[in-house]
């Protein structure tokens, strides 16, 4: 695995400047007390891309493949240290492995690079709501959707809206959000799924997270980054969080030079990251929690994973 070191220390640089001017890194926190540490991977709309992109001179050539990014995830678990791996959604779809094997080989791989959560994206149901169920029976890490009812569907009994990550001293809540599905995914394929409006079912869920004693909560969303007119995005659910940390997107495809930082209803700050498509990248954000109790993006690295970087 090759991986473009100078694009990496740049982006690595420019990450550290923005979380350094905007006061996220930790200023004496060692001072405080106990300082503990945790690394966040995570990545969004891989879309079966198991396979590196092909060498055949287009732009995203020898760049992805779960090979490079299970030896990647390997190299930074080995650093030691809390380590927890997400993705937000969109597993499903777009290439021939779907096509053949209904996503199977998507879900196996996950398992095996230890995936500790996902969400559901609307590509997701592209095979039907019965076959992504029993395609989780490959899946040794649970979907998270807080704001899809599944009763009396073939889901009823395979997700759960959220779940708490105990990851040495650091307790973390994680719950997910799906996109609105109704004109987006054909009714067929999702069936009896109820839609529910994803900032009531966020801050209901992310409330029972602070009170279970979560130091961090953290929102897998597929709900995209922005939009030209109001429809519900991560930006909006930033603005609307109450209890929420991180914010993990998805569906908009977007590749974030650095995580956005926005301030939510309590006044305090919430960050929102989004790493691109097709596992081109994988997302690294790592927290310093103090022994008073504040947690601290430290660094946010974009590191892209194959032979040749995107333009």
């Amino acid at each position: 695995m090759s991986i473009d070191r100078r694009k990496f220390l740049r982006q690595t640089a420019v990450a550290g400047g923005v979380l350094a001017a905007s006061g996220w890194l930790p200023l004496g926190a060692q001072a405080s007390g106990r300082v503990k540490k945790l690394t966040i991977l995570h990545t969004n709309d891989v879309h079966s891309r198991l396979d590196p992109f092909p060498m055949d001179g287009g732009r995203n050539q020898g760049l992805g493949g779960v090979a490079a990014r299970a030896a990647l995830i390997q190299e930074i678990r080995k650093e030691g240290g809390e380590v927890l791996l997400l993705d937000a959604g969109d597993i499903f779809q777009g290439t021939p492995y779907f096509n053949m094997y209904h996503g199977e080989p998507e879900i196996k791989a996950m398992s095996m690079m230890g995936y500790d959560a996902a969400t559901i994206g609307n590509h997701d149901f592209d095979a039907g709501l019965e076959n992504f169920a029993v395609q989780l029976q490959h899946a040794n890490f649970p979907i998270l959707i807080c704001n899809y009812d599944f009763t009396a569907t073939p889901m009823e009994s395979k997700f759960q809206p959220y779940k708490i990550f105990q990851k040495g001293d650091i307790k973390i809540g994680v719950l997910g959000l799906g996109i609105e599905l109704k004109g987006l995914v054909p009714e067929n394929l999702y069936g009896n799924t109820v839609y529910q409006d994803p900032v009531a079912a966020m801050n209901r869920t992310a409330d029972l997270l602070r009170k279970q004693g979560c130091d961090m909560i953290i929102c897998l969303s597929h709900l995209g980054d922005k939009y030209d007119d109001d429809k519900l995005s991560d930006e909006i659910l930033a603005r609307e969080s109450y209890d929420v940390d991180l914010i993990i997107g998805g569906h908009t495809h977007r590749f974030f030079e650095a995580p956005k930082k926005y301030t939510n209803r309590r006044g305090g700050d919430i960050v929102v990251n989004q790493v691109g498509w097709a596992g081109i990248e994988l997302g690294r954000l790592d927290y310093i929690f103090s022994g008073s109790g504040r947690k601290n993006l430290s660094n946010a690295h974009t590191v892209v994973i194959g032979k040749k970087t995107r333009e």
